[in-house]
């Protein structure tokens, strides 16, 4: 019995074999049932040498369609065979394109061929760096932005096979139709656009109506020198902490009659605006940006496998985010040391000696900041709207976030889960609505001058959210030429110690915060990728768990604390605009004269707390070593300024 079996077994392999050539050939008759008029290759129309770009195949015979709903079919692609699963009609792969190439696609009777020239990672960083530099250079934000908008759309449409001119004129349209337009629609960016416009017509209405007088007069009891205005200044920035967008905007409006009569400069005045709102908010329990922060630290952590939750994390790295605290405790040596340095020592001398006409404010900008003679300063007038602002946003934060997360969950959970470009949008009308009734019903102003005097606030805006515009767009190229990954591929060559990762982390992600003007940006980059390859090299490096969680801690730090540095640094970046926005400072003068302190706090926090931290050393004894240290630069190079 079992010999008859072991003499049929050729037969029945036999007969197994000629079944698969049978299905496999049956397979192969029905993918060639694929014709040329079948099937449709689309290519991404940026294509980047050395990342990855999809490319999906798209069916457009409904029968074959449905017929291969779901099922895989093979596909040539160059000289290696795909298997693609096929899904109402579509399947995409990737593939990566090292060099110039013929790309090569066959499907049955179906051939494809394009010949592909990417566009060379490195030129990924002109765009930003060209609009960086002319800024810089010239002093004159519009034309530099526009200028570096025109050179990634240019290399883009070159790349296409187009000669250069022609890639010009192409480039030149497509500012506007790529990346201005998508910009603008962004619903985060119009509640941005809209929640700016409101603050203007709130600031113009509530200075319209004495308000704003009543607050210089009320302050003035105790802003009563330079060195105190500046102070209060940074006492609100402190204060606001639950955002850094409403921060900004309003410390920036609501201090700037009183630093303009204590003849402190714009330029001081937004640099303390800048150097405290991120910080803070970055820093707080309960901000708009810990929801962010949180969900790329549970990434990190669920990549990695490790037991700590995204909360004990944050919490364990506040410690040793240096640049953060210590930017902080620098603008408050500033002030009461009464000392500055580089151009924000010519800026206060010229503030000192000329005043607010240094700023040569036009006849129409003082028609609207001159106050009727029949209405009387009160405080109140101002300061309600401005706190039902304040405590507006924090409300809706909580009413949003309760509706995210349900009922049972902490506050810092309800505030992480909100919407903050919401909340900002839901209190920035009502503050607006509070300023117009409180003004119609003390019969300050009428209500067409009312209306007015809102409009008047909308225009003031105009410029900044120009500005504002033209850096997101070049934010969106930069994405789309893989600015980031330029940078990560340039740092991956070098063999480094786990001890000096936070430091170049923190490096690393200056730069492209630099480079891109979005710390938000920068941490949604770094975070995924950073962070598990800190891990890897702390215990490849052979440190145990505790040590390799201490590195985790600094990394976790050094990202966010970097990410705020290069964008106080970047002329392009959101809230440095918005800093000169709300403090009416020229933007350009902004970034030349907050740039030396931003750089001095950079290398303090790098010398004296990133790098011997991460060796070991006790947080408590680095940040006043760090405190003497900064104190230390402004008494050597910085001189006082007459009239505090």
């Amino acid at each position: 019995m079992i010999v008859s079996i072991l003499k049929k077994i050729p037969f029945l392999l036999s007969f197994i074999f000629c079944i698969f050539c049978f299905q496999l050939n049956a397979q192969t008759n029905s993918e060639n049932n694929f014709k040329q008029n079948d099937l449709e290759v689309k290519l991404s129309s940026i294509i980047v040498r050395n990342v990855e770009t999809e490319i999906s195949i798209n069916i457009l015979n409904s029968e074959l369609e449905k017929k291969f709903h779901n099922k895989e079919i093979s596909l040539a692609l160059n000289d290696s065979l795909l298997q693609l699963k096929i899904i109402n009609g579509k399947a995409s792969f990737k593939h990566k394109f090292t060099k110039k190439e013929e790309l090569s696609i066959k499907v049955g009777s179906f051939d494809f061929t394009k010949e592909v020239d990417p566009i060379p990672l490195w030129m990924s960083i002109l765009p930003p760096l060209i609009a960086i530099l002319m800024a810089l250079i010239f002093r004159e934000v519009f034309s530099a932005l526009f200028v570096g908008l025109l050179v990634g759309t240019t290399i883009i449409y070159y790349y296409q096979g187009v000669t250069f001119f022609i890639a010009i004129f192409h480039g030149l349209f497509a500012i506007v139709d790529d990346y201005i337009l998508p910009s603008m629609s962004d619903k985060g960016h119009l509640s941005i656009i809209i929640f700016s416009m409101l603050i203007g017509g709130m600031v113009s209405l509530i200075t319209k109506n004495g308000g704003m007088k009543g607050v210089v007069n009320l302050l003035s009891q105790f802003a009563r020198s330079p060195r105190m205005g500046q102070f209060i200044t940074w006492l609100l920035g402190l204060l606001i902490f639950f955002d850094d967008y409403a921060n900004t905007l309003v410390v920036g409006n609501t201090m700037r009659p009183v630093t303009d009569r204590l003849k402190i400069s714009r330029e001081k005045l937004a640099y303390i605006v800048d150097s405290t709102a991120a910080p803070v908010a970055s820093l707080a329990l309960i901000t708009t940006w810990i929801g962010v922060e949180l969900s790329y630290i549970q990434d990190g952590i669920n990549n990695i496998g490790i037991s700590e939750s995204a909360y004990s994390v944050f919490i364990s790295s506040l410690d040793s985010r240096f640049y953060l605290f210590f930017t902080i405790a620098f603008v408050l040596l500033i002030i009461f040391m009464k000392r500055d340095f580089g151009p924000m020592l010519t800026a206060e001398k010229k503030a000192r000696k000329f005043g607010l006409a240094n700023y040569s404010i036009n006849s129409n900008q003082a028609k609207q900041v001159k106050i009727p003679g029949n209405i009387k300063p009160r405080w109140y007038n101002a300061v309600i709207p401005v706190l039902v602002l304040i405590f507006g946003t924090i409300i809706s934060l909580i009413v949003i976030g309760k509706k995210a997360v349900g009922p049972g969950a902490s506050l810092m959970e309800i505030i992480a889960a909100a919407d903050s470009f919401q909340a900002l949008l839901w209190a920035s009308i009502i503050g607006a609505i509070v300023a117009i009734f409180m003004t119609i019903s003390q019969r300050l102003l009428n209500l067409k001058t009312t209306i007015e005097s809102l409009i008047n606030g909308f225009k003031t805006m105009l410029t900044a959210l120009i500005i504002l515009v033209l850096a997101w767009s070049l934010a969106l190229i930069t994405k789309n030429l893989h600015t980031s990954e330029f940078i990560a591929y340039s740092l991956s060559y070098i063999q480094i110690s786990p001890f000096l990762l936070p430091t170049i982390t923190f490096i690393f992600s200056a730069l492209i915060a630099f480079s891109t003007g979005s710390s938000w940006g920068t941490m949604a980059i770094l975070y995924p990728m950073i962070l598990p390859a800190g891990w890897i090299i702390s215990t490849e490096y052979g440190l145990d768990y505790d040590g390799s969680m201490a590195i985790f801690y600094n990394i976790v730090s050094s990202i966010l604390a970097g990410s705020v540095f290069g964008d106080h640094c970047s002329p392009i970046s959101d809230t440095t605009i918005l800093s000169s926005l709300a403090s009416s400072c020229n933007h350009i003068e902004h970034v030349r004269t907050q740039l030396p302190y931003a750089l001095t706090v950079g290398v303090v926090s790098i010398a004296i707390g990133t790098i011997p931290a991460a060796y070991g050393l006790s947080s408590y004894l680095l940040f006043p070593v760090g405190i003497i240290i900064m104190y230390l630069v402004i008494k050597i190079f910085g001189k006082k300024v007459k009239g505090f």
